[in-house]
């Protein structure tokens, strides 16, 4: 019962922090393109490439407090289906092109950020 609690407690904060990332990144760069979502997608490739490894291989923490974070957190901050919905809103707005460029630089980026967590994880 503790490791639901841990994932409801960080899933509360991974949200939190999407949603505070969110209104930023939009009050600076306009929505003209989802680069609130592109910037959390990337941000939480990182974390969870990065902690998955530091967590497993580094520190020790409580299997229910891992779960927490890397289920909790990072699920409630990473938005794979607002992704998936903004890269059909732009397909069907007709914005292929931005569609295409849309899920490109987010599964690259997504993977080259948690290839680089876990790499730094690795090499610090």
């Amino acid at each position: 019962m503790w490791t639901y609690a841990t994932i409801a407690f960080f899933g509360i904060l991974g949200c939190w922090a999407r949603f505070a990332q969110t209104n930023l990144v939009q009050a600076v760069y306009g929505r003209d393109f989802p680069y609130a979502t592109l910037s959390i997608n990337v941000i939480a490739s990182f974390i969870m490439g990065f902690l998955f490894v530091e967590t497993l291989e580094r520190l020790t923490l409580a299997p229910s407090l891992r779960t927490g974070i890397l289920t909790g957190f990072i699920g409630g901050y990473s938005t794979f289906s607002t992704f998936e919905m903004e890269a059909l809103l732009l397909a069907e707005g007709g914005e292929l092109v931005k569609a295409g460029i849309y899920v490109i630089l987010s599964v690259g980026l997504g993977f080259v950020a948690a290839f680089g967590g876990a790499y730094i994880a690795r090499n610090l």
